[in-house]
């Protein structure tokens, strides 16, 4: 559905710290699905963990939120949306269930528990093979920038 040049038209976040490569599947304000490819050569495996790489728990729980900044783009305008930003305002119920290790495809599924105004609250899950690795519910806010 959107490559990551459109991603980047609709998120403010850049390399090294855009944390999906594509959106593959949107239910207008409801689900949002997309993915992140692991790779060795990502710096963050330098120093975690030096010959037993895993990939952050918290870059998971941001790369469900980027995702699920996605969401706000599907119901409104782009127009509208162009000066402003979604921010996170929590994380709860974040539960870790399998390290994501390189070589992995993290695949995001976000969907909308409510919308209200500018307030979102989303239900996160983040999947290698269809195997559940991580989950959390996110609230965020659209404001201006």
């Amino acid at each position: 559905m959107f490559d990551v040049n459109q991603i980047q038209e609709m998120l403010p976040h850049r390399y090294p710290f855009l944390l999906v490569d594509r959106i593959t599947e949107v239910k207008k304000g409801e689900f949002v699905r997309g993915y992140l490819n692991i790779s060795i050569t990502n710096a963050v495996f330098q120093g975690h963990f030096p010959g037993h790489p895993i990939y952050p728990g918290v870059l998971i729980i941001e790369g469900m939120a980027q995702t699920g900044a996605i969401l706000p783009f599907t119901v409104e305008d782009k127009e509208n949306l162009k000066d402003k930003v979604v921010y996170f305002m929590s994380i709860d119920k974040a539960k870790f269930r399998k390290p994501v290790r390189p070589g992995d495809r993290l695949e995001y599924r976000v969907f909308t528990i409510k919308h209200r105004g500018k307030i979102w609250h989303l239900k996160g899950e983040a999947f290698v093979d269809d195997e559940l690795v991580a989950e959390a519910e996110l609230k965020a806010m659209i404001v201006d920038k």
